[in-house]
């Protein structure tokens, strides 16, 4: 174990605990959570550090963004992975500060659709550039074939996962 592994186990985390002789499967989920929690941890800290904001905030401004126009309620939820409840208060408030813009489809009045307005977009661009860089910092040690191959064997894990639920999603 070199200095870099030992300091990564010595925090509190999913891995905790584990030895060599657990299920290899188990041990590689493990190391998927804590790697992603702390991750998250650091871009938690650095947003709000540095910008004052959320990671869910956040999170909202960036599916705004990509989005190819206005996005209604229900397709940010989805695009977030939460309820439309979660996400309604954040609009209201990033609504207020002139960040984004909601008005109700002409078809159908309980549609809500919402876009960034001109002044969200330089505020998401601005924080986006840091955060690009953070996220670089925090895979510095992992050169750019081995972040590919990284990418690819999670994008195989990700199919395995999603037929194993689908699966089991068709036999209920």
């Amino acid at each position: 174990m070199d200095e870099r592994t030992a300091g990564a186990t010595s925090h509190a985390d999913f891995e905790s605990g584990l030895s060599s002789a657990d299920r290899l499967d188990v041990r590689v989920w493990l190391r998927l959570l804590t790697c992603a929690n702390l991750i998250e941890a650091e871009v938690r800290q650095r947003l709000g550090q540095t910008h004052g904001m959320t990671l869910p905030r956040f999170d909202v401004l960036a599916q705004l963004y990509r989005a190819d126009g206005a996005l209604s309620m229900g397709a940010l939820s989805r695009r977030l992975m939460v309820t439309n409840g979660n996400v309604t208060g954040l609009i209201d408030r990033l609504v207020k500060e002139g960040i984004v813009d909601r008005r109700a489809t002409p078809n159908d009045r309980r549609v809500q659709m919402v876009s960034l307005t001109p002044k969200g977009r330089r505020a998401f661009e601005e924080v986006a550039n840091d955060h690009r860089g953070w996220i670089a910092a925090m895979m510095t040690d992992l050169d750019r074939d081995e972040l590919a191959r990284l990418h690819a064997l999670l994008a195989r894990l990700k199919g395995s996962v999603l037929a194993v639920t689908t699966t089991r999603e068709d036999a209920g």
